[in-house]
């Protein structure tokens, strides 16, 4: 099958970028589903902001502000712009969208228009994505599209026992995504009661230098390879989860490398976790405050939900992810 990606993503990168931080979750799924498809003996031609015009692995990437001509397909998936499909002639199409988009947005990004004439069918990210898109947004077709983990974290080492930071905790969301309201519960609620604990966050304009006090460091920022190595060494992922996460990979990969996880379940994160099983999801502050202190301090649950998630390491791939697009076409 001839199958097309659109991107019209500002910045400029291609599979070669795999690994940086500069990618969002946007941009890494479509690499991946591109790769994935590629590997299936499909013919993938991605356009987009790419560098220059290449071909990398069997994918041809090319810059899509440069087209002299519409390019024909079996199937074009376009990255959350219905609009990108007046650039190229095909009948099957699929939206990939990563936002709740509620129809007065829908309005005010001048997508109406397109989806009506393109028809295309949307790709959904988990069941509140689902319950809390418009109707209208999704009326013909949808489906749920389970993301896969990359493989750097697939292929990645479970940490020994011995190496993990059994005081340190970590935050690996954007900063948008609460990381005030979890800065909050750790300095009120985690803190006082557990004054050695770490808490390792993503980096931040708004940090106040008297969170040192209260032992909250940034996490090392850069390619994935920091990340791992701090989530490697960290005992917990504390993530109260935030309405626009819609999936969250940052849980999935945390899970991934065997992280029990506590949250708030805002959003998606309900989805993320299996409650007593790879970590909690509380009901409130004071709940998420009580599970991550017990997480500090015992040691045999900890081992517990560390070993039921070495059980489901590896069951989410990008081929798997791949398949499941294609079966919905």
């Amino acid at each position: 099958m001839n199958i097309c990606f659109l991107d019209n993503t500002l910045f400029a990168y291609n599979s070669n970028y795999i690994n940086s931080y500069k990618l969002r979750g946007a941009e890494t799924i479509l690499i991946n589903l591109a790769v994935s498809l590629a590997k299936l003996k499909h013919n993938v031609t991605v356009l987009n902001n790419c560098p220059k015009n290449e071909v990398i692995s069997g994918i041809k990437w090319i810059n899509i502000n440069y087209l002299n001509e519409k390019m024909d397909f079996d199937l074009a998936i376009s990255n959350n712009d219905c609009r990108l499909f007046d650039k190229i002639y095909c009948k099957k199409k699929i939206l990939l969208s990563h936002s709740i988009q509620t129809l007065e947005k829908f309005l005010r990004k001048k997508q109406l228009f397109s989806y009506y004439i393109h028809r295309p069918k949307v790709a959904l990210l988990s069941k509140y994505h689902l319950e809390n898109r418009s109707y209208l947004t999704k009326l013909f077709g949808h489906f749920l599209l389970p993301y896969g983990i990359d493989e750097i974290f697939l292929n990645a080492e479970v940490s020994d026992s011995t190496k993990i930071d059994n005081r340190q905790a970590i935050f690996t969301s954007r900063s948008d995504r609460n990381l005030d309201l979890l800065i909050k519960i750790w300095i009120n609620k985690i803190f006082p009661k557990f004054n050695n604990g770490k808490l390792l966050i993503t980096p931040t304009n708004n940090f106040n230098k008297a969170y040192k006090d209260k032992n909250i460091y940034f996490r090392n920022a850069g390619q994935r390879a920091n990340l791992i190595k701090d989530l490697s060494k960290s005992r917990m992922l504390l993530i109260p989860g935030h309405k626009a996460e819609l999936y969250c990979l940052a849980a999935e990969e945390a899970r991934e490398l065997c992280l029990p996880i506590i949250t708030l379940g805002i959003g998606s994160l309900s989805e993320r976790v299996i409650h007593n099983k790879t970590g909690f999801i509380a009901k409130n502050e004071n709940e998420f405050s009580y599970y991550a202190l017990k997480i500090f301090k015992d040691d045999k649950l900890w081992r517990e939900l560390r070993s039921n998630l070495i059980s489901l390491r590896g069951k989410k791939n990008w081929n798997e992810s791949a398949k499941i697009l294609l079966n919905n076409i």
